[in-house]
């Protein structure tokens, strides 16, 4: 991480306003942290740590602006020592996002290149991917979802 990442993260400190913020952040801190473990459990045990074991609060768009916030700040400081993947961006908007009670779906995809197989994570909301530059639909396929409503997809890889 550059100075300048860093020091623009130590401006955004402010964002964390509540003692629930500063919760929020260190919980993506140790979420980001233990990915790699995580990724080795079967996805439904990943779902079944991911899911809030509570009752979400009313969508609130405010709410999910702020606690977005919040991720990026806490992945912007984890950076030294984090890689900023899409595994580590998709689970921890993920995880965040849903105690802040919005309906996402985090989704797992894969395409075939030449000699190799390349794979893709990210968020869907109302049906679209969220928060992602281009559309990775036009290039994965997508073999699996942990959403809230117990949905999954399984697709079969050739």
């Amino acid at each position: 991480m550059s100075w300048s990442r860093l020091r623009n993260a130590a401006r955004r400190i402010d964002e964390i306003r509540t003692p629930t913020d500063a919760l929020l952040v260190a919980h993506v801190f140790v979420i980001a942290a233990l990915i790699p473990a995580l990724m080795r459990l079967p996805l439904e045990r990943v779902k079944d740590l991911l899911e809030p074991g509570h009752r979400l609060p009313e969508p609130d768009g405010v709410r999910e602006r702020h606690t977005l916030a919040l991720v990026a700040l806490a992945l912007d400081f984890a950076r030294p020592v984090l890689r900023p993947t899409c595994l580590t961006r998709g689970i921890t908007r993920y995880y965040a996002l849903r105690r802040a009670g919005m309906d996402v779906t985090l989704a797992f995809g894969l395409r075939r290149a030449v000699d190799q197989v390349d794979g893709h994570c990210w968020l869907v909301k109302d049906g679209d991917p969220f928060l992602e530059a281009q559309d990775p639909r036009a290039l994965f396929t997508e073999i699996y979802r942990i959403s809230g409503r117990s949905t999954k997809t399984m697709a079969r890889v050739c």
